[in-house]
């Protein structure tokens, strides 16, 4: 974008996104992933942007992370051909696997032997499909018991299929979002840990040979004190990071790199209405124990908050506010969650400082 423009002259809602502020956490995370000795493979589910995507893969990662095939069309479609699916195989979406996986390194993830016998059926030893066993590191929500014996099974399996390239194991460890502390947070990344390494070794042991274990989550990246057993890291919301991860002790609030700018249209006693709504902040619930939909700055640069105006409630394109504010007056609003608030917009606008310098696309679409 050749013409620069205030923020002051930026239709509302906007998202922005604050270059100098995001450049810093994508370094800060590479520096530290390279400091635990473990090759990052960021999520880009948070952003969905070629050019954040671009300024990872400067810093050396060693792929990229996506949620969906469109992701993954639109990425290996612009130069990146090292892609991990990390979401259960889709049957019906097999096609589009095979397709991909002619044109890019795409690595996918199965746990049932159902899935496994999809994926073997779908390749050949002449072409064969990389894929990750997905294993449940106690979050719980997807994965096989590393306990149980249909585990070894599962991971026997795959490592003698003909037709699949055993990755090795890959978790996510979901559940430090609900830690309540960074000490809790830091034993659920070390029990993650604990259980990816001592299932690789008895893997090894029974002479299955388990190439890379992969591990992620932004808060146990920004807590966890070794990786030891460890291949890779797969974080995705540490580029942004939000008021979740304020609360959970992951970063700042001057860390947060991405807000969304929204002017007060009503006011009366006690409450205000802003033009951003569910649509442009989702509902995320956001912390435990503060009932807020989006937090308001009092001070962006100096990276406060008001202590008295948030987010109470949201309607589609409403956003009521706990306090009455000057109508015409215009709100920086720091999202609970960073990725839900950015699949709202189609574009960022590129912020150095109190202007837009750039407008970079969203890449969110779900096709047929």
């Amino acid at each position: 974008m050749a013409t620069r423009i205030s923020l002051d002259s930026l239709p509302t809602p906007a998202l922005l996104l604050d270059l100098d502020v995001v450049e810093r956490n994508l370094r800060t995370m590479a520096g530290r992933a390279s400091s635990l000795g473990v090759a990052l493979r960021p999520h880009i589910k948070t952003h969905k942007c070629i050019e954040l995507a671009q300024r990872q893969r400067a810093l050396s990662v060693s792929g990229i992370t996506v949620s969906t095939l469109d992701e993954a069309r639109v990425f290996a479609g612009r130069g990146f051909d090292d892609i991990t699916w990390a979401f259960p195989v889709i049957f019906s979406r097999l096609g589009e696997v095979r397709e991909l996986a002619a044109r890019v390194t795409l690595r996918v993830v199965a746990d049932s032997f159902a899935a496994v016998d999809a994926l073997a059926g779908l390749a050949s030893p002449e072409r064969p499909l990389r894929v990750w066993l997905k294993v449940d590191c106690g979050y719980h929500r997807a994965g096989v018991d590393p306990a149980a014996p249909e585990a070894i099974r599962l991971a026997e399996k795959i490592a003698g299929a003909p037709s699949l390239v055993f990755d090795g194991l890959l978790s996510h460890s979901g559940h430090a979002y609900h830690g309540g502390s960074r000490q809790e947070i830091a034993a659920i990344a070390e029990e993650e840990r604990a259980v990816m390494a001592g299932f690789a070794e008895r893997l090894r042991g029974l002479g299955v040979a388990v190439p890379a274990v992969s591990v992620g989550s932004t808060p146990a990246m920004s807590v966890v004190e070794s990786l030891a057993g460890v291949t890779e890291a797969r974080p995705g919301n540490y580029v942004f990071y939000d008021f979740t991860q304020v609360a959970l002790g992951s970063c700042a609030v001057r860390d947060c790199g991405v807000t969304v700018l929204a002017s007060v249209v009503s006011s009366r006693a006690g409450q205000s209405i802003v033009d951003a709504g569910a649509l442009a902040l989702s509902k995320d619930a956001g912390p435990a124990g503060r009932e807020t939909l989006g937090e308001i700055f009092a001070d962006y640069d100096a990276g406060t908050l008001e202590p008295d105006a948030r987010l109470v409630s949201l309607s589609q394109e409403h956003g009521i506010v706990s306090a009455a504010l000057a109508v015409g007056s215009r709100v920086r609003i720091l999202p609970n969650h960073s990725c839900l608030a950015v699949a709202c917009f189609d574009e960022y606008q590129v912020v150095r400082g109190g202007e837009v310098v750039d407008r970079w696309k969203i890449w969110r679409g779900r096709s047929l």
